[in-house]
């Protein structure tokens, strides 16, 4: 028995949830490509649903939706069936969609303007150029000098202008219900971006967090109840969506023109990074969307506005959710972001770190002094400013020079939680130098030392972490981050050194 066919394209209410790329660990989300993480997407719709068998086609979910994780609630009787329609719309999809079959091809002479219009036979496409068989013979699509054109008799049933999930049904009587449907879906992310602006002080910064939302797919979701959460769920391998046709359609063939109507011909390249004629050859580029982006990383710093709209943080379970407190529009193939944290006053200290690498003794010399990389250090509690879990994401730093906010560095930043120690790392510094001197060794010890000068006005503190035992040092060390650690406060315009050895395991 025939089967009604009932499609719904208009969502009355979407929540979108929002997990990191769970091989993405810190760090922000990099530029291009399929995002790595994923969503929970909540769409509310209400359908009529006719008595009997029927088919329900909910139009505009997700492209990277995974069918096997939808749940649809609310229809009268359970569901019977569920596919997702892949195919999308696009001129390359129409070709791959027509193959082996008949269309119509629309000609226009350029001299007399007349339009001719015949049947053709689709025999090869869409990657690489389309191949047709007309009453001439065996042709390529937009190779014969005029503007042309495929005309085909109608959409194919498996084609859609967005992507569909499809459901069988069965309801004893008609009705108006209103229909709740859940799924995961591919192609989603989202990091912090973190800008830093340190104090004419030097003591003190100003942390402010944007949470950055990405949708890589074709389908965007307008007034979105938004949340993001941050941590660690375990997730396992999905199955690999399956490949509709490729969105871009390419006609490739030789000019039918002459060099006197277009003398550039074969002499130049058009400066265009897909040229429109290369070595002679034409190729024409028919894309079926393109990337819009609803917001970028702030390149410079700017106060946070009165009244910003900000993420609220809730505890899910073990994990962290942010939920944006007003509903915003995860568009397609986009970036959005949302005011997340805001702290005034951080206190820091300003460190410099250096890397003790080990090598052996040479009478002809040393290795030349190092620059100290430096970072700027606080911990993650309520005295010094901050005292909230720090999700994952990329830092700039920016310091005042003659009330000029200037990046001084950027860094990642892994999830910190709170009473952890923070550390954004700004670069490397000329002023502060190290040195690492091996000393001849014995059959029991390697001795070394370690030089370090500042040169700047100010005293400054060094660290640099020294793995291995040890069998003599000349200074106390601390414990940080489970390693023994020399820390000098380096005086202005001086130095400082370190005296040690380590012990020299037996020879059997």
């Amino acid at each position: 028995m025939a089967q009604t066919l009932v499609e719904s394209d208009k969502i009355d209410a979407v929540s979108v949830t929002l997990y990191r790329d769970p091989d993405r660990r810190d760090g922000a989300i990099p530029a291009g490509g399929w995002p790595g993480g994923y969503a929970l997407v909540t769409e509310t719709r209400t359908i009529r649903v006719p008595a009997g068998k029927s088919v329900i086609r909910f139009v505009g979910v997700s492209e990277g939706m995974m069918p096997e994780t939808a749940i649809v609630t609310g229809l009268p009787q359970q569901v019977g069936e569920k596919n997702r329609d892949a195919r999308l719309l696009s001129p390359a999809a129409l070709i791959d969609a027509y193959l082996k079959r008949r269309v119509t091809i629309r000609r226009t002479n350029r001299a007399t303007g007349k339009v001719t219009e015949s049947e053709a036979l689709i025999q090869s496409g869409p990657g690489g150029g389309v191949l047709l068989t007309t009453a001439q013979g065996v042709e390529a699509l937009g190779c014969s000098g005029m503007p042309e054109a495929l005309r085909y008799p109608g959409v194919p049933a498996d084609l859609s202008a967005k992507p569909t999930l499809s459901v069988t049904t069965n309801s004893a009587a008609a009705a108006t219900v209103t229909v709740q449907i859940s799924y995961l879906a591919q192609g989603f992310d989202w990091s912090a971006n973190y800008v830093a602006q340190v104090a004419e002080d030097g003591e003190t910064l100003d942390l402010f967090a944007w949470l950055t939302v990405v949708n890589g797919g074709s389908q965007g979701f307008a007034g979105a109840s938004t949340n993001a959460v941050a941590g660690a769920p375990n997730k396992e391998a999905a199955a690999a969506l399956p490949k509709a046709p490729a969105p871009e359609l390419h006609l490739r063939c030789w000019p039918m023109d002459t060099t006197s109507t277009y003398p550039r011909w074969g002499i130049e390249r058009l400066p265009s990074p897909e040229p429109m004629f290369e070595e002679g050859a034409s190729d024409i580029v028919v894309t079926a969307h393109r990337m819009r982006v609803e917001g970028m990383v702030m390149s410079a710093p700017a106060p946070a506005p009165i009244a910003v709209m900000m993420a609220q943080q809730e505890e899910l379970g073990d994990l962290k959710l942010y939920r944006v407190p007003e509903p915003v529009t995860v568009a397609a193939q986009s970036r959005k972001q949302v005011a997340m944290i805001d702290r005034k006053k951080v206190g820091f200290a300003r460190v410099y770190t250096g890397v003790f690498q080990p090598f052996g003794y040479s009478p002809a010399g040393v290795l030349p002094s190092v620059a100290a990389s430096r970072i700027l250090r606080t911990r993650n509690v309520d005295e010094r400013g901050l005292g909230l879990p720090l999700p994952a994401g990329k830092v700039a730093v920016f310091e005042q020079a003659r009330s000029e906010s200037l990046l001084v560095g950027e860094s990642d930043l892994a999830d910190r939680a709170i009473g952890e120690e923070v550390e954004f790392t700004t670069g490397q510094s000329n002023d502060v130098r190290y040195k690492i001197v091996p000393r001849p060794p014995s059959s029991k010890r390697q001795p070394f030392t370690i030089e370090v000068t500042n040169a700047r006005s100010t005293p400054e503190t060094f660290e640099m972490a020294i793995p291995g035992t040890l069998a003599s040092v000349d200074a106390e060390l601390v414990e940080h981050k489970g390693v023994k650690t020399w820390r000098v406060t380096v005086p202005g315009n001086g130095s400082a050194k370190l005296e040690f050895a380590f012990k020299l395991e037996k020879r059997r």
